[in-house]
């Protein structure tokens, strides 16, 4: 029966250590499984980025830059008027939305209402923007709309 006391690994687990430079019996003689010269070869060579090229004028800076990052962007987690049809609640607030599965306010975005689609009934939506068409749309249709604070 086999135990803590009698445990054992199977047979093959444990092998010897590689002794390289030992030989060409050996497998890994001469070289000792470095190749021939160049950087690679040399002591101390993992002390290299995996991004440097030698010297070479490197890949981030041979490609043309393009485009422009502004800083100042602000994102939305946006929300049509046509998915507010899956809401059942008259109130619309981005904890409903979430709940209907319609946002993802764990992403820390804010929310924005956008026209597409046709409002039915009277709804108070209650988001951090909306788009004007939304906002008309709402309005014809007798609901009201409450903008958030970010």
């Amino acid at each position: 029966m086999v135990d803590l006391s009698n445990l054992r690994a199977p047979k093959g687990a444990n092998r010897d250590r590689k002794r390289i430079g030992r030989g060409p019996g050996s497998g890994t003689g001469k070289t000792s499984g470095k190749g021939h010269k160049g950087q690679k070869a040399r002591t101390g060579h993992h002390g290299v980025p995996a991004w440097f090229e030698g010297g070479q004028m490197p890949l981030q800076r041979r490609v043309p830059k393009r485009g422009f990052k502004n800083p100042f962007r602000e994102e939305f987690e946006v929300v049509n008027l046509r998915d507010l049809v899956r809401v059942e609640d008259d109130v619309i607030t981005p904890e409903v939305l979430h709940a209907h599965r319609l946002v993802d306010t764990g992403k820390g975005l804010r929310i924005k209402v956008l026209g597409s689609g046709e409002v039915a009934r009277k709804l108070t939506v209650r988001a951090h923007a909306i788009s004007a068409g939304a906002r008309a749309k709402i309005e014809a249709a007798g609901g009201s709309v409450e903008l958030l604070e970010s």
